[in-house]
């Protein structure tokens, strides 16, 4: 492949964009991004205090922050804030696909605009907002990198997760056939696939994980958002040019205890929402 990867830039940034970076994972890796001196574009649905707290964390590092309102239930126009803030950037060269959504109900009991509504924005979203940020790539001719934060239920199902979890394996299944497609523009595409994970998303907001016992899984307690943010920075690094088409899951454990934890299970209690 002739064509440079992108952290060999000239010496110039390194330009990102963060969906969902108001909070959480999003946040974490937003920081993480700009403590590698990347300038970061960064969205949020309705929570605008947040994406401008994340944006102060991102100054301090040094680098440039940009901030855009990204609506993924309004597509496919919410899509063009990837290229709002790859304008103002001057360029794009990463792509973190991190917002998301979800349900707590069965599938029996689901609605089709439910349904459609967590799709449209789990992997439809990630969709528009992936080809936005790689025609960018690709007109520049410097590579790139497209990161997809995905779950466990990539892999894994969950009862009362229905469209999460088709959304998510989805997501995955499109990281593969976008790593084949973009691969001959020096452009990656991997997941990230996290397990339980201490966020306002969980209910879990500013909690140590240390303090929060999970007897089942192998490490014993929640992640922590900067752990799934530190997988996502080094797929943004030179170390990790060679790695595409894969899903990294930061889980503790948790996806290697099926076996052996539904031989413990005492009753069919795990049925229930």
């Amino acid at each position: 492949m002739s064509a440079p990867l992108p952290q060999e830039r000239a010496g110039a940034p390194l330009r990102a964009v963060v969906t969902g970076s108001d909070s959480g994972i999003g946040r974490a890796v937003a920081v993480a991004l700009a403590g590698g001196g990347v300038d970061v574009g960064i969205t949020f649905h309705t929570d605008a205090d947040g994406a401008e707290a994340t944006a102060r964390e991102v100054r301090e590092q040094g680098v440039r922050a940009a901030v855009r309102q990204l609506d993924l239930t309004d597509l496919p126009a919410a899509a063009t804030a990837v290229d709002d803030l790859a304008a103002e950037l001057g360029g794009l060269d990463v792509l973190v696909n991190c917002a998301g959504t979800g349900t707590a109900q069965k599938a029996l009991d689901m609605d089709f605009d439910t349904w459609r509504g967590v799709l449209s924005v789990d992997l439809d979203g990630a969709f528009l907002c992936a080809q936005r940020a790689a025609r960018h790539m690709i007109e520049a001719g410097r590579g790139g990198r497209i990161i997809n934060i995905t779950s466990v239920h990539e892999h894994q199902p969950r009862v009362g997760a229905a469209p999460y979890c088709a959304a998510k394996a989805g997501l995955g299944a499109l990281t593969k056939v976008l790593a084949l497609e973009l691969a001959e523009h020096a452009i990656t595409v991997n997941s990230v696939a996290p397990g339980e994970i201490s966020t306002p998303m969980t209910g879990q907001q500013d909690v140590d994980p240390r303090t929060q016992p999970r007897p089942g899984v192998p490490l014993g307690r929640p992640g922590h958002a900067g752990e799934v943010a530190a997988v996502v920075a080094f797929l943004a690094t030179p170390a990790a040019g060679y790695v595409t088409g894969a899903s990294f899951v930061v889980d503790g454990g948790m996806t290697l205890m099926g076996p052996q934890a539904s031989q413990l299970l005492p009753d069919r209690s795990w049925l229930d929402l």
